[in-house]
């Protein structure tokens, strides 16, 4: 069913399917098309397995039909959207895709826990320092916390000071909103993340590159490991996970 604007929001707004509003973009801005419905996705209002509907997105976020076949045509080339017969649906990933995106994404995050041991300011690293203090207040979490991982991985990105490298890894962690749920929701790991993301943050401070790195693969190991169980049936998500994107663990 398609969303319509409340009485009284006029022509310059529309809402999203949980009823925020969305200002209008001018027509014809692909790129503007494009960041609404992938921050849709990233913020999980439109789920794995949920079918896109070009005229009901074109009416949703108040552009014409043009940029938002632009954008969908740019989304499935991204793998983020695959087609059923003549429609869009927001893709899952099977075991070997999850394996594939943990493969690309621990050799980035790697160079990049390197790259911000030799290059982070010291104000940067109090910021990534302050981050893990402050996340230990969310155990027991996950919903909260799923947020604020996402908020320390891009920072750890942007501390790497290389922008080519930032822009590979915010489309990886793009792709991790297409996962189900949170590692971060099975009982114990959220401790154990944070654990590991101090280990990552001290190497940084410390400026050794390779401890950084290590750091950082064994902290992805474990979060794959995490998830293949989840996937099996091994473990299951016990801490409450609401309506959070699985990103990030």
């Amino acid at each position: 069913m398609r969303a319509r604007a409340p009485h009284g929001l006029g022509q310059d707004h529309c809402q999203t399917p949980r009823g925020k509003r969305v200002k209008k973009q001018d027509s014809g801005h692909t790129k503007d098309a494009y960041e609404l419905v992938l921050s849709a996705i990233d913020e999980g209002i439109y789920k794995p397995g949920d079918r896109l509907v070009e005229s009901e997105l074109a009416e949703r976020f108040g552009v014409s039909r043009t940029p938002i076949r632009e954008a969908l045509q740019r989304l499935e080339t991204q793998s983020l959207l695959r087609r059923d017969g003549r429609s869009l649906i927001v893709a899952e990933l099977d075991r070997n895709q999850l394996a594939e995106l943990y493969a690309v994404r621990t050799e980035l995050e790697a160079l990049a826990a390197r790259l911000a041991a030799r290059h982070a300011a010291p104000e940067e690293i109090r910021v990534l320092q302050g981050m893990v203090a402050a996340d230990r207040r969310l155990l027991g979490d996950a919903d909260a916390l799923s947020r604020a991982n996402k908020r320390f991985h891009a920072q750890l990105h942007l501390a790497s000071h290389n922008r080519y490298l930032v822009q590979q890894l915010d489309l990886v962690h793009r792709t991790m909103a297409l996962l189900a749920t949170t590692s971060l929701a099975v009982e114990g790991r959220d401790a154990e993340a944070l654990e590991e993301h101090q280990a990552i943050v001290d190497a940084i401070a410390a400026r050794d590159e390779e401890a950084a790195a290590t750091a950082l693969r064994a902290h992805l190991s474990r979060a794959f490991e995490t998830r293949i169980k989840i996937d099996a049936g091994e473990v299951e998500p016990v801490l409450p996970a609401r309506e959070s994107p699985a990103d990030a663990d």
